[in-house]
């Protein structure tokens, strides 16, 4: 299909991916602008946040020569800060995991860097994402999973609305990881053998914990750790230094390892338990983002995620409120972590999701709310 010449912005990180994407707009006869974003990162860490090190820039500058693009650099230290690092650092201070991509997305990427690319009178925003785009019978942009499953990235685009979806493209969606590379191969780019970033970009490498002591040590108080029967068993440093399902670092011994089960945010308290402890069939979530921005009337069966690496398992969702659920899973689940999203899925499509608050929803709220509806 035609570009018809189509201004189009593609946010560049000097990594593959996105310069995959650039070049094949390119070919496909787009008119193509490349942006990147420089981050807030601690001070003295600047050789370290891959999204945007002085050598990230310089190889994503490469990629745009190669390909005969303009290329920017757009400062969003101060905005990234305040609205992803803040609230990452927040949220740890509340007892629970948040996952910063998805402000990130939504705020950063899809907000000010499409802004800065309709300033320019571009029509479209790309990313090196893989996630793909289709419209329904009714003109509605459908989220949908990539051809890869295995890099699928929807799970952090499903906080993106209509107005977002349909200024975004994704242009390896359609492609497994391994012709992504030989694409760049073929295109002669300078980034074809760069290795993938797993890590929080401000994060430098580091661990998250060390970087809460440096930047919210308030957050870490000390606590009581306690048994499910309310039995106190030892002392932590901050329940901002765990996660639901973890076992290494407690400093409790026993006849069978433990594992974080729960945690008692309002009385800063650590509960622990035997592995059997650890499942749960239920969860509640708000802020949930309907990508359709259609809210179903009934439950329905849809799969799941309830993070970004887990495995989809299949529930009932009960959507309560414009922008609050509960599902009830078909077996129970280890892990359920509040901070985390859990987001909706049908078949390859992606409903929406929202950030999990609690688990282990009362079988009463679940059967009344099944009557309600």
């Amino acid at each position: 299909m035609g570009s018809g010449n189509k201004k189009v912005v593609v946010a560049m990180s000097g990594g593959v991916d996105s310069s995959v994407a650039a070049a094949l707009l390119v070919e496909r006869g787009y008119d193509v602008t490349g942006m990147m974003l420089r981050l807030w990162n601690e001070p003295g860490t600047e050789s370290a946040n891959r999204c945007c090190t002085p050598d990230s820039i310089a190889l994503a500058r490469q990629v745009a020569l190669k390909i005969s693009i303009p290329f920017y650099v757009i400062d969003a230290r101060q905005p990234f800060h305040d609205v992803v690092v803040r609230n990452f650092l927040a949220d740890y201070a509340q007892g629970v995991t948040p996952n910063p991509c998805l402000n990130c997305n939504r705020y950063i990427r899809f907000g000010l860097l499409l802004n800065h690319a309709l300033a320019l009178r571009a029509e479209f925003l790309a990313t090196g994402h893989y996630a793909r785009l289709k419209k329904d019978g009714k003109g509605k942009i459908q989220l949908l999973r990539a051809l890869d499953q295995a890099k699928d990235q929807s799970y952090v685009l499903h906080v993106l609305n209509q107005e977002q979806l349909s200024r975004g493209l994704f242009p390896i969606g359609d492609y497994t990881k391994e012709q992504v590379r030989q694409l760049a191969i073929r295109y002669n780019l300078p980034v074809a053998a760069r290795r993938d970033s797993q890590d929080l970009c401000f994060l430098a490498g580091g661990d998250y914990r060390s970087f809460l002591f440096r930047n919210a040590p308030a957050s870490l108080r000390p606590g009581k750790i306690i048994t499910r029967s309310g039995k106190e068993v030892g002392e932590h440093g901050g329940l901002a230094l765990f996660t639901i399902g973890q076992r290494k670092g407690l400093g409790v011994t026993g006849d069978q390892p433990f594992y974080v089960i729960d945690k008692d945010i309002p009385n800063n308290i650590l509960i622990i338990g035997k592995k059997e402890e650890l499942g749960s069939t239920s969860l509640s979530a708000r802020d949930f983002n309907w990508i359709s921005e259609e809210i179903p009337a009934n439950p329905f069966k849809a799969m799941v995620k309830i993070r970004y690496k887990a495995i989809d398992t299949w529930g009932t969702v009960y959507p309560r409120s414009e922008n609050t659920i509960l599902i009830n899973f078909d077996q129970p689940l280890k892990a359920i972590t509040p901070g985390q999203a859990a987001v909706v899925y049908q078949d390859q499509i992606c409903l929406g999701g929202g950030i999990i608050e609690q688990s282990n929803i009362p079988v009463q709220m679940i059967e009344d709310q099944d009557h309600l509806i």
